[in-house]
């Protein structure tokens, strides 16, 4: 959750890298094009997503 908005970021799949830091990812029901400018990520990662940025990649389990 962001504590400045108290919005929740949301779990996404890294499906394609691109260039200026930006990937494609899988939200379930879409594709959309963010930043993982602040996470190391690459293709099959799980992120949490806030506001078009990348702010943590998730643990595999």
């Amino acid at each position: 959750m962001c504590i400045t908005c108290s919005d929740t970021a949301v779990e996404v799949t890294v499906v394609e890298l691109l260039e200026d830091e930006l990937a494609v990812v899988d939200t379930g029901s879409t594709r959309e094009e963010v930043s993982v400018a602040l996470v190391e990520a690459g293709v099959g990662d799980r992120i949490l997503v806030h506001a078009g940025e990348a702010i943590a990649r998730l643990e595999n389990s």
